[in-house]
């Protein structure tokens, strides 16, 4: 019987693997083939290769701003989120029963809120004050989207934090933000890097509110990648989209790298 279920454990862990390449990894890997088709159409598979749409792709001034803008885009998210993640997940944890119940769902919500009603409520509201297509507004939309995210990565590191480390630094005579500066963002700085990461590749990924609150100016790749398939598919989106999940790939590797090395470098000490 306990061979049964340890052959049926197996059979159900490898169906799983095998359910998330055909859902997840194949077709990323029929993306990025479609990208060195030497056709003028998407089509898989390619019946020639050629790095003809890579080359498309950098000699297309529209394509490169979009880039950019993505790039100016993500980093702003990046700075804001992770900010405001950050402080409120300490907030939570640092002074937690007073008022984690409120705080918790106020942070939270606009993952409960349908991108396409965040981004019309967002487009009025910005449109009121004046900045409606600007970097500005597309960066505070995308920190609505990716500060739960931060908050929920730092408050699981804040819950492993050894509060004691606080404390002592503030009898040894350190006022709070010091402490905060040298005794606590050091200890979870592997977190900070994670939630920057994550935030980075979300904001970089989203479409929605990017949609609605961007201009031909501010348009971002995923924006202008919609655009460009309402008019032809060509394999310059795969090539596109090549770059987004490289993107990604490497953010997630860097993550799970800092994470390595820093409970590695705590085992030795």
């Amino acid at each position: 019987m306990q061979r049964s279920l340890e052959w049926l454990g197996t059979a159900a862990f490898r169906i799983g693997y095998i359910a998330i390449f055909v859902v997840m990894l194949l077709p990323l890997g029929i993306v990025i083939a479609t990208s060195f088709s030497a056709s003028g159409n998407l089509q898989f598979p390619p019946q020639a290769l050629s790095l003809r749409w890579y080359s498309a792709f950098f000699a297309d001034v529209v394509w490169l701003r979009a880039f950019d803008n993505s790039l100016v885009v993500g980093v702003g998210t990046t700075v804001v989120a992770t900010f405001m993640g950050i402080t409120a997940a300490f907030g939570l944890e640092a002074h937690r029963g007073r008022f984690g119940d409120i705080l918790t769902p106020i942070v939270i919500l606009p993952l409960l809120i349908p991108p396409v009603i965040l981004g019309v409520t967002l487009l009025v509201y910005f449109s009121r004050l004046g900045f409606r297509s600007s970097y500005l507004s597309i960066i505070l939309a995308h920190s609505l989207w990716a500060t739960p995210l931060v908050f929920f990565v730092m408050q699981s590191v804040f819950q492993r934090f050894d509060w004691q480390l606080r404390d002592a630094g503030m009898d040894l005579g350190a006022n709070p933000i010091r402490v905060f500066i040298h005794v606590i963002l050091p200890n979870v700085k592997s977190g900070i890097l994670v939630s920057a990461l994550l935030a980075f590749i979300i904001s970089l990924q989203e479409f929605v509110m990017a949609l609605f609150l961007s201009n031909y100016q501010t348009q971002t790749i995923p924006v202008l990648a919609w655009n460009s398939l309402r008019q032809s598919l060509t394999p310059i989106v795969s090539v596109v989209s090549t770059f987004l999940i490289l993107i990604s790939v490497v953010g997630l590797l860097a993550a799970a790298l800092a994470t390595n090395i820093e409970f590695v470098a705590k085992r030795l000490s």
